[in-house]
């Protein structure tokens, strides 16, 4: 416990070093007393008004920060639900047809409909794609009169498809000079973090980590399999399938704001059980601290490796994602 504790301080003052790292680095360089003077201005504690200098930090860096720590950390925790589950080592959020369906949506926002609600149209039509998207995964599964995991993951690769073919059709079919926009959008990046949008993934976060660990005994108890689960009292189709559901709603909630963020999901739970081991109480801290890490991190990279030009996030990941995966089969194929 003792070495979890410092793993997670550790991991804590990681971020926040991270946080300002990516606060202080752009196309301007910021020094960190303006950054603390424009989070004072901004926040009320120090009376004045902002130069244009603290509002680039305060209106655009600071939520950009904080949004790559939210979701960063609302993947890992889906991850983990998701991978216990649905008993797959390599589930993610993106699995279930939850990314096409939101990017279905906003597609539709930028080829057919345009912003017609504003700077709420976007977020909104891929909430809801992700929403309806998951709608039908869940309705596949109660027609199926099962929640084993793997009608489960086959009914979210329907969808998958389907959204996808349908994304494929609005892309093909709309205006080809909003194609940079869908592409950037559905490569994933964190461009559109503003305070307005910020309560949506903040939201998201806090439903899916406080029902998750609201069930960590029940979702230890999964881990030994469903017959056992079972026999201990537990509601081994209904907790999956509430599990499934609010891990959709929260995924909607990320993917609406920053895109198709891929592998985060997927490497967040295997690094934190090297750290806190398999219970799902400590687990599900540790992803959350990880997931930050990890997004963060990757957005700096994001800005870095072609400044002053900026990749999407989502290609980031997608690589270290891909090295990680490699990695996972070969010691998984040594330990065999």
């Amino acid at each position: 416990m003792a070495h979890l504790g410092r793993s997670i301080l550790l991991g804590a003052i990681v971020l926040i070093a991270l946080l300002l790292l990516s606060i202080v680095y752009g196309t301007t360089n910021i020094p960190v007393r303006d950054v603390v003077a424009a989070i004072g201005l901004g926040t009320g504690l120090i009376d004045g008004d902002m130069s244009p200098l603290h509002r680039i930090v305060f209106d655009l860096r600071l939520p950009r920060a904080l949004f790559a720590a939210v979701i960063g950390a609302g993947l890992g925790v889906v991850g983990v639900v998701l991978q216990t589950t649905t008993r797959n080592d390599l589930a993610d959020p993106f699995l279930f047809g939850l990314s096409s369906g939101a990017a279905a949506g906003a597609v539709l926002v930028i080829t057919v409909t345009g912003d017609v609600l504003g700077i709420w149209t976007l977020p909104l039509a891929a909430f809801c794609g992700g929403l309806i998207a998951s709608g039908i995964v869940l309705a596949l599964v109660q027609g199926l009169r099962t929640s084993a995991p793997e009608k489960l993951i086959l009914a979210g690769l329907a969808v998958s498809f389907l959204f996808s073919a349908i994304t494929n059709y609005l892309i093909f079919s709309g205006d080809n000079r909003a194609a940079h926009s869908v592409i950037f959008w559905m490569l994933g990046g964190l461009g559109l973090a503003r305070w307005e949008t910020f309560p949506l993934v903040l939201t998201g976060l806090a439903l899916i980590l406080s029902y998750a660990l609201y069930r960590s005994r029940w979702l230890d108890a999964l881990l030994t399999g469903d017959f056992t689960a079972s026999s201990l009292g537990i509601p081994v189709q209904g907790l999956r399938f509430s599990m499934f559901f609010v891990a959709a709603l929260a995924t909607a909630s990320f993917v609406s704001v920053a895109g198709v963020i891929g592998f985060v999901g997927l490497m967040v739970p295997h690094i934190a059980r090297g750290i806190a081991g398999t219970l799902h109480r400590n687990l599900l801290i540790t992803s959350a601290i990880v997931g930050a890490i990890l997004l963060t991190m990757s957005d700096i990279l994001s800005r870095l490796l072609l400044a002053p030009q900026e990749l999407p996030v989502g290609i980031v990941t997608t690589s270290i994602g891909s090295l990680f995966v490699f990695l996972y089969l070969f010691k998984s194929a040594r330990g065999d």
